[in-house]
């Protein structure tokens, strides 16, 4: 098992890579700038389960595949991007529709349409981590370096270290999609403020495709 020095030190690490602006923080500020701070929330549960399918791979090896070949990585680069894509159509179809959750049964007949549901929410996470090569191939490099093999199995080792990650990063993007809700809060207040962050969103979804298909092996 891990000793808690480098248990310790891990975590810091993790806490500080959370705090770095990137893909995943973004995904999870639009996210609640435009539904709320619960919607940024399980936005966040969505994306560290994605994080327990990379540590998961990291464990039985698998990721070394994305690593060793040129095709299966740019399979998974373009099934991300295409799909971070498609997220940019909805934001800007979107247009003035109400960004919010309906508050009541009245409201969800008129104009809230926009707001696709906290299971697709959930979905929408764990497919913005996975399809990400990046994250897979940051945890096959990361992970390993805190590994204490003396110290008995690395597989679980890599576990503990992945489950740490996930803490630190809830931590921290908890926070940002409260700071989010807060952005909810103003935008929604209008229409041309909906309109804004729609489109808004959907220049931060068409960014993020084209950061990652740039992106080299």
């Amino acid at each position: 098992m891990l000793s808690p020095e480098i248990a310790g030190a891990f975590f810091a690490a993790a806490l500080v890579l959370s705090l770095a602006p990137g893909p995943d923080n973004i995904f999870v500020l639009t996210q609640s700038a435009l539904y709320g701070a619960l919607a940024g929330i399980i936005t966040t549960l969505g994306l560290c389960t994605g994080l327990c399918v990379h540590t998961t791979a990291v464990a039985l090896g698998v990721a070394v595949i994305f690593q060793s070949s040129p095709t299966a990585f740019w399979v998974l680069k373009i099934l991300g991007a295409c799909y971070l894509i498609y997220l940019a159509w909805l934001a800007f179809r979107s247009g003035a529709a109400l960004a919010r959750v309906p508050e009541n049964a009245d409201e969800a007949g008129h104009g809230a349409a926009a707001f696709p549901g906290y299971g697709a929410l959930y979905r929408r996470g764990i497919l913005m981590n996975v399809t990400n090569p990046k994250v897979c191939l940051f945890f096959l490099a990361f992970l390993p370096q805190f590994c204490e093999p003396e110290r008995g199995s690395v597989p679980l080792q890599v576990v503990v270290l992945g489950c740490l990650f996930i803490v630190a990063t809830m931590l921290v993007f908890f926070s940002v999609a409260a700071l989010g809700g807060r952005l909810a809060k103003r935008f929604n207040a209008s229409r041309r403020g909906q309109v804004f962050i729609n489109r808004l969103a959907g220049l931060v979804f068409l960014g993020l495709a084209v950061a990652l298909l740039v992106t080299g092996q």
